[in-house]
């Protein structure tokens, strides 16, 4: 038993037994600080002096050996452990058996969220912050690199909130000026940073992207003339751009977040063919292999028969056909969604393309590795009452995301 004391902070007590090192990093996402158990009195101290001339592999043989629970608390304690407990060579040597969920958001869920765990298929529970929880107005709008992003609306101003929920920790994001009406948000995020794009419906309409290295916002213009108002499909990321795909006609438009330039492409006659109607597009990206997939519904009439799945080639431009979904699960899926494919919205998890549908409280998966289609059980928590307003997002925890 010893402490670590970083200066002007109080001193963490850290005990290397082996009944503490049993605290899992799945466990400790619903663990809460305000329920740790007080650490046991009278540690022995070390000098701050011989800590802070250990070198750093011998301080990566200490670390490895604590529980997640204390590492996540160490972060805090000086910026040279925080840079140690957070450098890729620590996270890829030490395995936290971090698992990956899909998470549920409904209007009426303000105190917690469900959470599916594909590998064991079973669900658990994440609860939110005091901060979010005791908000009766704040919504989860979009996940990435194991964020999530909120819009709250206080009684006095509107804002946005970006949570951690392996550390637990936020930060409350101003709009760039007030009243801000916005249409659509998407958050992007990288193991240093995140960007926050969204796009204001007050006339003129313009693109406004936040930047959490600057922690400012920039504004664009533009966006009239490739997205129509209205317009509900999130955005995808994928080679550095944001992209949209719209189906009538088959337009696929991308603003490079960089810059903010708008470009446009018409590929439909290369993928669909010329005597099928397009019902719906959705796109999705996977961020590890950096592919673009899109999920395309063929009918006539308004009407989806045919529910496929394309793989874009970059280097000819053109878009592969990968799978059909087969004939009985797209009957069931269309009558879910009772044709209105406005409601159908895609999301990447891992190695899986999700099919959703905001009035449908289950998930149509393909395994791209398996090349295998599933279906995500309704979770038995949820009240019968609640038939609408579903959303699913990807959630892969990460102790290096920082808000």
């Amino acid at each position: 038993m010893f402490r670590l004391r970083g200066p002007g902070k109080k001193p963490i007590t850290i005990t290397t037994t082996t009944t503490t090192t049993s605290t899992s990093a799945s466990n400790f996402l619903y663990w809460s600080p305000e329920s740790s158990p007080t650490t046991v009195s009278s540690p022995t101290s070390m000098d701050p002096i011989i800590w802070s001339n250990l070198p750093n592999h011998i301080l990566d043989h200490i670390l490895s050996f604590l529980p997640f629970k204390t590492l996540v608390s160490l972060r805090t304690t000086s910026k040279h452990l925080r840079s140690l407990i957070l450098s890729p060579n620590f996270l890829s040597d030490n395995s936290f058996s971090l698992p990956s969920f899909l998470l549920l958001s409904h209007p009426q869920s303000l105190q917690s969220f469900p959470l599916f765990d594909p590998n064991l298929i079973s669900w658990r529970t994440l609860p939110l912050p005091r901060s979010l929880s005791l908000t009766c107005a704040a919504s989860l709008l979009s996940s990435s690199h194991g964020l999530l992003c909120f819009s709250v609306s206080p009684s006095s101003s509107s804002s946005l909130s970006v949570f951690n929920p392996l550390t637990r920790s936020s930060r409350s994001i101003k709009f760039p000026f007030y009243p801000f009406p916005f249409e659509l948000l998407s958050l992007v995020a990288s193991p240093e940073s995140y960007r926050i794009f969204t796009i204001s419906s007050s006339e003129p309409r313009s693109v406004c992207l936040y930047d959490s290295g600057h922690r400012s916002w920039r504004i664009f213009g533009g966006v009239d003339q490739v997205l129509p108002r209205g317009f509900t499909q999130d955005g995808v990321f994928y080679n550095g751009s944001l992209y949209f795909v719209r189906s009538e006609p088959f337009l696929l438009v991308s603003v490079n977040l960089d810059d903010g330039k708008w470009t446009t492409s018409t590929t439909g006659d290369v993928v669909f063919p010329a005597d099928d109607e397009i019902a719906f597009a959705r796109l999705v990206s996977d961020p590890e292999r950096k592919v673009l997939y899109m999920v395309g519904g063929i009918g006539s009439n308004g009407i989806c028969r045919s529910i496929k799945v394309y793989e874009f080639k970059g280097e000819t431009e053109s878009w592969i056909e990968a799978e059909t979904l087969p004939d009985i699960v797209c009957r069931k899926f269309t009558s879910v969604c009772y044709h209105n494919y406005e409601h159908v919205y895609c999301l990447w998890h891992r190695e899986m393309i999700c099919v959703c549908c905001y009035n449908w409280p289950e998930i149509l998966f393909f395994h791209v590795g398996r090349r295998t289609w599933h279906w995500v059980p309704k979770c038995p928590s949820l009240p019968e009452k609640w038939s609408c307003g579903f959303r699913w997002f990807s959630l892969v925890p990460s102790l290096s995301a920082s808000v």
